[in-house]
């Protein structure tokens, strides 16, 4: 790793922690909201889906969808902690460097790192929360699938792809303020359209194939394989969306390089 690569990497971690203390400073509770939060989501929509709508998962290997509403909740969980990286790095990438204008001036500072700060952020809640779903896990299903080491490699595509989209949304955001408000409703659809509450095998035949245009589909479906199911991913698919994954950041960053010279303008 080269001496420009170390520095950006030490600037980066540093600043991903001040994010993470800063969010939670002054607060009683300080870190323990990062799982307070998604806990009383994932109570509400276990009670909504779980209880009140008795949804059901079919287990890969089993004919009959028949489990607990506690194995539901977990089974619910593992697809918002996957969504909650999502929806916390893409709804506030469009006001990241407005709210950090004051690094655009400083010709020495890589404000490109800024969206990687705050999916750093992203990563860390995303850590604690997955801590936390294999307590439940162990509680509910009694094991942890040994598959479970493959999470990362499940995971580190969607982290590829938000930087993307991040780099992306953040550069718009500086010329376009009203992107934040496109954005907010874009994110609660994608929940709802991703096998987050709902299987992909519930939707007709022919609509099937078009659930993987979804972002979150097949990092979805492949982390909640590997870490409650032990299942192994689907391979080709989790290959694809890598590669398209890696395109999406490419891109993204190169419309961030070409559009931050107006920012100080902007700004």
């Amino acid at each position: 790793m080269s001496f420009e690569l170390r520095s950006l990497f030490s600037l980066a971690i540093s600043l991903i922690r001040r994010e993470v203390a800063g969010r939670y400073r002054g607060s009683a509770f300080g870190l323990l909201w990062s799982l307070l939060n998604p806990l009383f989501m994932l109570a509400v929509y276990t009670f909504v889906f779980g209880v009140v709508m008795k949804s059901r998962w079919t287990v890969p290997g089993q004919q009959a969808a028949e489990h607990s509403t506690g194995e539901f909740a977990v089974i619910l969980f593992c697809g918002l902690i996957v969504f909650q990286f999502f929806a916390e790095v893409i709804s506030l990438a469009p006001g990241v460097v407005v709210a950090n204008a004051n690094y655009v001036k400083k010709i020495v500072f890589p404000i490109q790192i800024l969206p990687v700060v705050y999916a750093g952020a992203a990563l860390f809640h995303a850590a604690i929360s997955l801590l936390v779903l294999f307590a439940f896990a162990y509680a509910a299903f009694g094991r942890i699938p040994f598959t479970a080491i493959l999470a990362p490699v499940v995971f580190a595509p969607l982290i590829i792809v938000v930087l993307g989209i991040g780099w992306i949304l953040a550069s718009i955001g500086v010329y376009f303020r009203d992107m934040s408000q496109i954005v907010a409703p874009l994110v609660t659809a994608t929940l709802f359209l991703s096998p987050v509450f709902f299987q992909r095998t519930a939707l007709p035949a022919w609509l099937q194939p078009w659930l993987s245009l979804n972002p979150l589909a097949i990092p979805v479906e492949g982390f909640r394989n590997v870490v409650i199911f032990g299942v192994q991913p689907d391979w080709p698919s989790l290959g694809y969306y890598s590669v398209v994954a890696v395109a999406i950041a490419v891109l993204g960053y190169q419309f961030f390089q070409k559009t931050r010279r107006g920012f100080a303008d902007v700004l």
